[in-house]
């Protein structure tokens, strides 16, 4: 049985949760870590979480809410994890350099907020990061915190730092693209350095590429996966769970 450890649960994408889940079981997946973004998606994490024994929550404001959070929506923040007992991580956080107009300085005064509040509650996070690699080592070298790489594509050097750093590689539909380099970077590397997840609805690996993704398709990037590694299904659903089990307290 696999977990998916990064999916976004929005009501305005899915409109029967039941039927999402009952597929995902039906295809060996049986946990699912809904990560919140926003205010608005944090608070629908949350309510999933304590509607389902099977979901978890990582909460947190993304790098594209760096222009519109409030101070209090940090205070806010702080409040959920510390009631909700189901939060597991801090994230989606991080940093994008991605699309033209961000703000640097914005986005990592956020991203520093939240990594401040995860260092203090021994909290791991799950960091977003795009075009900005530097800036992120750079950043996380400045606190004590663990976590997961979300939606890894990177360089094996790169990888390598992280890994260092305690941090695990959260690997989605990306390595099932045919244009993607990430096999190549993961045959270089251990089943032992990652943890599956969809990014749920993007993302869809293939066969399925440019429908709408959901969590039953973790079979497809569990199989590319295990083809890289050389190891059974079984044997991979064994070590990321494991894996799992080192990054958050579940």
């Amino acid at each position: 049985m696999f977990t998916d450890t990064h999916c976004h649960f929005e009501k305005q994408y899915y409109s029967d949760y039941n039927l999402v889940f009952n597929n995902a079981f039906n295809n060996g997946i049986n946990r699912f870590f809904a990560s919140g973004y926003s205010s608005k998606t944090n608070i629908e994490s949350l309510e999933l979480s304590s509607s389902y024994d099977f979901v978890y929550s990582t909460i947190g404001f993304h790098p594209d809410q760096a222009e519109i959070y409030k101070e209090d929506d940090i205070k806010n923040l702080k409040n959920q994890i510390l009631c909700y007992k189901k939060v597991i991580g801090i994230g989606e956080i991080g940093l994008d350099y991605h699309y033209e107009g961000y703000n640097k300085e914005h986005q990592k005064s956020l991203f520093t907020s939240q990594l401040a509040i995860a260092q203090e509650l021994n909290m791991p996070v799950v960091i977003h990061s795009r075009d900005a690699v530097q800036d992120t080592i750079d950043i996380l070298n400045q606190y004590k915190v663990k976590g997961v790489i979300h939606s890894f594509s990177g360089s094996y050097e790169v990888a390598k730092i992280y890994i260092k750093m305690g941090f695990k590689l959260g690997i989605n539909g990306v390595v099932t693209f045919k244009n993607s380099n990430l096999p190549d970077t993961l045959a270089k590397l251990s089943p032992n350095d990652i943890v599956l997840e969809t990014d749920s609805p993007y993302l869809t690996p293939v066969p399925f590429r440019g429908e709408k993704n959901e969590s039953k398709n973790i079979k497809f990037i569990a199989e590319k996966v295990a083809d890289i590694f050389n190891i059974s299904i079984e044997e991979l659903s064994k070590i990321t769970n494991n894996n799992i089990k080192e990054i958050f307290d579940i």
